[in-house]
């Protein structure tokens, strides 16, 4: 399965532009006819066409956190024994931003006319993933659609916990490193070039290095915006880069290969997987549908490849612990406790045990990482024009005023 971008008209000329996951562009079409839209363009997400800056600014009409209180609220008024349709009525009230009380207003008319609500949701132009739409489908075909809606509630409460602790590991580091950039630039822009005409007033030798740092200096203060352009098109370069498949698999395999940063992406992306198969079983999806459906939710695509290979491999009778350990990629911890679930009869029940252990083990690798590198004010450098004086001209004393 991969990502497709499209664009297509609805039925009432409306213009849709959206995302959805299929194996083809021709899979893509023929669902985009099927629920009556003209479709007018599909192609691969991570494909190159210049959209990317359309896809950074362009705000989603239903973000991440709204789908989690859309799927909470839904389950809870579901469980209190309200009909679908009422429910999606009292839902119909509850955002503050008009895109998202649109989205929900097209999900409650489409199952007002007759459709079930995993189709309904298909139709909103990939804001709701093949993962949550084949949770809810699997949940109606069991007549317990509250109940996985509340698992699936629970699964992205989760998933967004072990993101934002992802994310505060790395604020302070790229705080820490965008001020020691800055005051870096500020000294060698600013601060050093000042000292020109001391030294040439001066009539000292200065020290090879010395003249070496004040030179750079002084094509720092000159050449700033040049430096800025070249940077900015850095930037934009390695973004180009990044989006080509063959240079992403390539940066992951690295990744994986290195041993902290290896060993902690595998058991973020374990986590993922086992929280996802984990929650796709018990809702009685089969293990190759859940196997396909899981595998875009992982960060690394060695390991989605992997996980890809594995699925071959259970295609032909092999056990899911067996093709997994076969990959030699994933922990084997996660390997052994998957086999004991399959053993026993329970594997939904082990997946989500490995999710909640390696969901453990990653927040306190995390926690790990951020004491490598505390706060302190005794040990935050300290910088002035007497130590920059020093530092440039070391065999020299400064002048008394």
């Amino acid at each position: 399965m991969a990502l497709f971008r499209y664009k297509a008209l609805s039925a009432a000329g409306e213009s849709l532009d959206g995302q959805m996951e299929a194996a083809s562009a021709e899979e893509v079409i023929s669902r985009l006819q099927d629920q009556g839209h003209l479709p007018v363009e599909a192609r691969r997400a991570d494909a190159g066409g210049g959209s990317s800056l359309d896809t950074l600014f362009k705000s989603r009409e239903f973000s991440s956190e709204q789908v989690l209180q859309f799927t909470q609220q839904l389950a809870t008024l579901l469980g209190a024994g309200q009909p679908l349709d009422r429910a999606l009525g009292i839902l119909l009230e509850l955002p503050e931003s008009p895109q998202a009380r649109r989205v929900v207003e097209r999900v409650r008319e489409s199952v007002r006319g007759g459709a079930p609500l995993s189709t309904a949701l298909d139709q909103q132009h990939g804001m709701f993933s093949r993962l949550y739409v084949n949770l809810v489908r699997a949940g109606e075909a069991g007549g317990s659609l509250h109940e996985s809606l509340r698992r699936l509630a629970d699964y992205l409460e989760r998933s967004a916990m072990l993101r934002a602790r992802l994310i505060n590991a790395l604020v302070y580091p790229a705080i820490l490193l965008s001020l020691v950039f800055g005051s870096v630039a500020f000294l060698m822009a600013v601060v050093v070039p000042q000292f020109q005409a001391l030294f040439e007033s001066m009539n000292v030798e200065l020290p090879q290095y010395s003249r070496v740092v004040l030179e750079v200096s002084l094509f720092v203060r000159d050449w700033w915006w040049a430096i800025l352009v070249a940077g900015i098109a850095l930037a934009v370069w390695l973004a180009t880069r990044f989006a080509d498949p063959a240079t992403r698999r390539a940066i992951d395999a690295r990744l994986l290969s290195w041993r902290f940063p290896g060993e902690l992406l595998a058991r973020l992306d374990t986590a993922r997987l086992a929280r996802t198969l984990g929650t796709l079983v018990r809702n009685g999806v089969p293990l190759l549908t859940a196997l396909n459906l899981a595998r875009p939710v992982l960060s690394n695509r060695v390991l989605a490849e992997a996980v890809e290979a594995a699925a071959e491999e259970v295609k032909t009778g092999s056990g899911l612990g067996y093709a997994l350990g076969r990959q030699k990629l994933f922990p084997r911890l996660a390997v052994h406790m998957v086999q004991v679930g399959e053993e026993s009869g329970e594997l939904d029940t082990m997946l989500l045990k490995v999710a909640d252990t390696f969901d453990r083990e990653s927040g306190d690798s995390l926690e790990r990482l951020l004491a490598w590198s505390p706060p302190s004010s005794s040990s935050s450098p300290h910088w002035s024009a007497s130590s920059c004086f020093r530092c440039c001209c070391p065999s020299t004393t400064s002048p008394t005023p």
